[in-house]
C-alpha cells in the first residue's frame, strides 16, 4: 500500500499499537454492490446473504448497511446466527433459516420471528408441531433439491407433499427455493437442467414467490430470477463472472504490520524447515500475519508496500510471515509499517488463486486477532 494513505488512514494510535494487522471493510462498496445486483433484477427483489458472520465481514454492520438501501429479507445457515441477527434488525426484516431448524431450536427460532427453510418432510413435520405448539401459524420457505444433491427434498418428497395437503397445516408458505450448483459457470448443462427441475417441482407446490439465482445466477439472466435472488458473494466483492472483469466493488483491505527488518547473508535458511536459501545478501521482513489469522499456509501472494511486490519467502508461520523486501530502497521499510495484503494491488480472488482456493474461503477464514475498521461513505 502507498506510505502516505497509510499515514492518513483512520488508525487510533492504540489500534496499530494493539493490533498486528487491521482489516477495513468498507460498507459504501457493500451497498454499491447490493445497488448493482438489484440493477440487474428488473422487477425481482433482493435478498442479502448474511451466513457464517456475512463471510466473516460482519453480519450485524453488514445487514444494517444493506437495510439503509432498502434490502429487507436476509438469509443465514444457523438458528445461533439468526437470533443474533434479529436482535441487532428488531422485527422489521425476514431472516430465513437456511440449514433449517435443529431439534430443540424450533420453539426459541418461531419466537423470534424467524423463517426455517424446510430442506425434508422431516424439518417440515418439526415446524409444523411448533405451530401447533405455540397456537399459531408460522412462516416457512420450502427448499427443493434440484439437482446439487445437499439441501432440500428430493423429488419423491415433494410429490409426497403435493398429495397431502395436511403437511402444510398451520404453515404459512413464503418462498419455494433451490440452490444452483454450477451458476459461476454460464455454459455448463447442470444449470439449465437445475431450471427445468425446479419449475417442474415448485409446479406440484402452492404458488408462492419463486428463489434460485445466487450472486453467479443472477447474471445468468432473468430466466433464473424469479421473484427473489439470494446474492451472497458478491456483495463483498468477490467476482460473481470468473473469467471476466469483475463487476463488483472491492469490500476488504487488510494491512500487516512490520515486526522487524533485517539483512542477510547468502546461503542462508527461511522459516520452518529451511524450505528457502538465500542465493545472495537479501534484506527480509517480518510482518505480523500467519495462518492463526486465517492467511492459507499454501498462500504465497506476496505483500505489497509503495506498490511494489515484496515476496513471502519460506513458510507462513502461525502469527508471521517473511517478506523479500530487496526491492526497496534500503531503509523505506522500517517496524510498525504496514503492507497490504489485500487491497488495490491484490484482491480477494487473486489471494485465493494464489492458495488454490476459492474467495469465499479467504473471507470467512480471516480471524479475529485484527483491529477492523467500518467505513461507510
Amino acid at each position: 500500500m502507498d506510505q502516505s494513505y497509510a499515514n492518513n488512514r483512520d488508525f487510533t494510535q492504540a489500534s496499530l499499537a494493539e493490533a498486528g494487522a487491521i482489516l477495513t471493510i468498507d460498507l459504501s462498496a457493500v451497498r454499491e454492490n447490493y445497488r448493482l445486483l438489484k440493477s440487474r433484477l428488473g422487477n425481482a427483489r433482493c435478498a442479502g446473504v448474511v451466513k457464517a458472520d456475512s463471510y466473516g465481514l460482519g453480519a450485524a454492520q453488514v445487514a444494517q448497511a444493506l437495510m439503509k438501501e432498502g434490502c429487507d429479507t436476509f438469509f443465514v445457515a444457523h438458528v445461533g446466527e439468526g437470533l443474533a441477527l434479529r436482535a441487532v434488525l428488531g422485527r422489521g426484516a425476514a431472516i430465513y433459516i437456511l440449514n433449517g431448524t435443529t431439534p430443540g431450536a424450533e420453539v426459541e427460532a418461531a419466537a423470534a420471528g424467524l423463517t426455517t427453510v424446510a430442506n425434508s418432510l422431516e424439518q417440515l413435520a418439526a415446524w409444523r408441531e411448533t405451530a401447533r405448539a405455540v397456537g399459531r401459524r408460522l412462516p416457512v420457505a420450502l427448499q427443493v433439491d434440484s439437482g446439487m444433491s445437499r439441501l432440500g427434498m428430493m423429488p419423491s418428497e415433494v410429490e409426497t407433499l403435493a398429495g397431502d395437503a395436511s403437511l402444510l397445516d398451520g404453515l404459512d408458505v413464503k418462498l419455494v427455493m433451490s440452490h444452483l450448483a454450477c451458476a459461476d459457470e454460464p455454459e455448463h448443462p447442470a444449470n439449465a437442467a437445475q431450471k427445468e427441475a425446479f419449475d417442474r417441482l415448485r409446479a406440484m407446490l402452492p404458488a408462492t414467490p419463486a428463489s434460485l439465482a445466487n450472486s453467479s445466477g443472477i447474471f445468468l439472466g432473468a430466466d433464473y430470477h424469479y421473484d427473489l435472488a439470494r446474492p451472497g458473494a458478491a456483495l463483498y466483492g468477490i467476482n460473481p463472472t470468473p473469467g471476466h472483469a469483475n463487476p463488483m466493488r472491492a469490500v476488504v483491505q487488510l494491512d500487516a504490520k512490520v515486526i522487524q527488518t533485517r539483512t542477510l547473508d547468502k546461503n542462508t535458511g527461511i522459516g520452518y524447515g529451511h524450505t528457502f536459501r538465500t542465493a545472495g545478501p537479501l534484506r527480509a521482513a517480518t510482518i505480523s500475519l500467519g495462518y492463526a489469522d486465517g492467511w492459507h499456509r499454501r498462500a504465497a501472494a506476496g505483500a505489497y508496500f509503495n506498490g511494489v511486490r515484496l515476496p513471502f519467502i519460506g513458510r507462513v508461520s502461525m502469527d508471521s510471515i517473511i517478506i523479500d523486501i530487496s526491492a526497496l530502497p534500503e531503509g523505506a521499510l522500517k517496524a510498525g509499517d504496514l503492507v497490504e495484503l489485500i487491497g488495490s494491488h491484490q484482491a480477494v480472488d487473486d489471494v485465493a488463486g494464489h492458495a488454490g482456493t476459492i474467495g469465499y474461503e479467504v473471507l470467512t477464514g480471516l480471524g479475529h486477532r485484527f483491529h477492523r475498521i467500518y467505513q461507510d461513505g
